[in-house]
């Protein structure tokens, strides 16, 4: 089948909720992907960073087919040999205690919702059904009722309602406006350290000190939502890390199964976490032995080839050349380690364009927010590979 011909089938019995670009991926490999035709794409979106590892990293590959031929699901009725492993390696790379693991991002937004909800009440001492939770502008935490109840973005939310009490919402990158916010029965503050999907909103330095200090000073749970810039994304192995600060709660996902299973996590520490009891909360699929056996897999990879550090050095790289480039189209160009946002005029035409342009090239990003272009390839990029798209890049980003 050609691309054209499978397009006509995914419009055809797919739900329409998505806009890709047209190119229909079938191999894939480190930073490269090829469509149905043999055509070879540079991956600057890495499955909005759930490939910091690259497509098919072998040592995934192998951890994956060794548990498939063992067990892959044993349900939480019963313990595994991979998930107490799981366990002690996730907790040894981010220096917190315990982790509860579930299986979308956005089914981890909602655990640490329940576990704001629940200190509140148990340790706090807030009012039954009070608790409250401050969330920011632009925010984007998954799309479950819950979660939509405290987006911005009317297409998130307009058909959906009615929505789910108990959140308050504030202007992003403001640390008084949370302060102003904040109440005896405040639980929690959530917050992305950089707004990705929101297109790559870096707030100013000092915010996530401030908001830190808000929490501690108020006894409220600070929660980082971590999902797309952990994980070594921005440069380090947690954004919030640029401005030295330590959440409560860290919410992950995405490359956490390096692109080959869904596998995302709540951390905390034991005082937090430890508040679950048997039966509050679960997930048939959270902990199974196929997910953690990959998800060990891909924090050594992490670990063992230094993508903290290669981020941080190539993102610096590769944003300083995207900034020279000269184009009348550019408004700025922002983000941290390699998650990049490249925003363009409103007279620029929308960045959707740009994308299709590069794609012809040989480049695959993707918009978002209309007029900002998102970069964020894997972190398994060389300085090669960067060179080799940047030229292209200068040439889209000057067209008429």
């Amino acid at each position: 089948m050609n691309t054209q011909e499978y397009i006509a089938l995914e419009e055809k019995y797919g739900a329409h909720n998505y806009h890709p670009l047209d190119v229909v991926v079938t191999k894939a490999e480190g930073v490269w992907v090829w469509d149905a035709e043999g055509n070879k794409y540079l991956d600057c979106l890495s499955a909005y960073s759930a490939l910091n590892q690259g497509h098919v990293h072998p040592r995934i590959v192998d951890a994956l087919i060794e548990q498939a031929k063992k067990v892959t699901l044993t349900s939480r009725a019963f313990r595994n040999d991979q998930l107490p492993l799981f366990y002690k390696e996730l907790s040894e790379m981010t220096g917190y205690d315990m982790s509860l693991p579930m299986n979308s991002g956005a089914e981890a937004v909602e655990t640490a919702l329940k576990l704001a909800r629940k200190w509140a009440y148990r340790v706090k001492g807030v009012p039954r059904q009070e608790a409250e939770i401050i969330v920011c502008a632009g925010n984007f935490h998954g799309r479950t009722i819950s979660i939509i109840t405290f987006s911005t973005e009317p297409l998130y939310r307009d058909d959906f309602g009615p929505f789910t009490p108990g959140f308050k919402v504030v202007a992003y990158g403001d640390a008084k406006a949370i302060e102003d916010a904040i109440t005896p029965n405040t639980a929690a503050v959530m917050v992305e350290p950089i707004q990705g999907e929101g297109g790559v909103i870096v707030p100013s330095a000092g915010y996530l000190k401030a908001v830190r200090e808000l929490c501690t000073k108020h006894n409220v749970l600070f929660m980082a939502d971590e999902i797309q810039t952990g994980l070594g994304r921005t440069g380090r192995m947690f954004a919030m890390e640029h401005e030295g600060v330590r959440a409560d709660v860290v919410i992950i996902g995405k490359a956490l199964a390096g692109g080959f299973y869904p596998v995302s996590a709540v951390l905390a520490d034991k005082p937090i976490l430890g508040l679950f009891q048997p039966g509050e909360h679960g997930s048939t699929f959270g902990g199974n032995p196929l997910g953690a056996a990959v998800a060990r897999a891909a924090l050594a990879v992490i670990r063992d080839e230094n993508l903290v550090q290669r981020s941080a050095e190539l993102g610096e790289y590769f944003m300083e050349q995207l900034a020279e480039i000269p184009s009348p189209h550019v408004k700025e160009v922002r983000g941290k380690g390699l998650l990049i946002g490249v925003e363009l005029k409103p007279e620029a035409g929308g960045a959707r364009r740009f994308c299709e342009a590069m794609k012809i090239k040989g480049i695959l990003c993707k918009e978002t927010h209309d007029n900002v272009i998102r970069f964020a390839p894997p972190l398994v990029i060389d300085k090669e590979t960067i060179d080799w798209a940047l030229p292209s890049i200068r040439d889209v980003l000057n067209m008429a």
